[in-house]
């Protein structure tokens, strides 16, 4: 196998890693509510049902009806109490009706305070996603010097290697920055 190979397959699956860490930190924020209704707040929550924690997407159907409104509908109405207590459980800081068929949540418009809260949390969010990218990057970084000692990789095409590491680098926490400053825009909006 070339020099350019080994290098290559280094690189593109560091990248495929970094992708994961971008789809983890996009999951990450989708989970922080903005004021609006949406079924991804909820839907990864774990409900006990008969006897196992399953995620209540798996339990209930969602419908957002009204912009701060979220009607949760039971493929069981015997689990309503479940997933109720879920809800209270979780920190959406929100407590659902239960009419007996369906959990309504109504979502209360974001204090200032509660908005700089969330904005510190997603920027820590990012700071995780960033961080994620540089350990790859640091391990891929360690593969290479380590075909370069073992004599597999050049000392020159070695440094070509590290610089095209870094505009990999570069370009995925360029993108963790802007998914961070669309979220802080969303959470500021009035």
């Amino acid at each position: 196998m070339s020099d350019d190979s080994l290098v290559e397959l280094a690189i593109e699956d560091t990248r495929e890693k970094m992708a994961k860490v971008i789809e983890h930190t996009k999951g990450e924020f989708s989970s922080i509510r903005t004021g609006r209704a949406t079924p991804v707040l909820v839907e990864k929550l774990r409900v006990s049902y008969y006897g196992s924690e399953v995620p209540l997407q798996q339990i209930a159907g969602f419908t957002v009806p009204e912009a701060r409104v979220l009607v949760i509908n039971p493929y069981d109405k015997g689990s309503i109490g479940a997933i109720e207590k879920a809800i209270q459980a979780s920190d959406l800081g929100v407590n659902p009706s239960n009419d007996g068929a369906v959990l309504r949540i109504v979502f209360p418009q974001l204090n200032e305070e509660r908005r700089k809260q969330l904005v510190k949390s997603v920027r820590q969010r990012a700071e995780d996603g960033r961080v994620g990218v540089r350990n790859l990057r640091r391990a891929t970084r360690q593969d290479l010097e380590a075909l370069e000692k073992d004599k597999e990789l050049s000392n020159d095409d070695l440094d070509w290697a590290e610089k095209e590491l870094d505009g990999v680098t570069q370009e995925y926490i360029s993108e963790i920055d802007r998914l961070l400053a669309h979220k802080e825009q969303e959470l500021l909006e009035v």
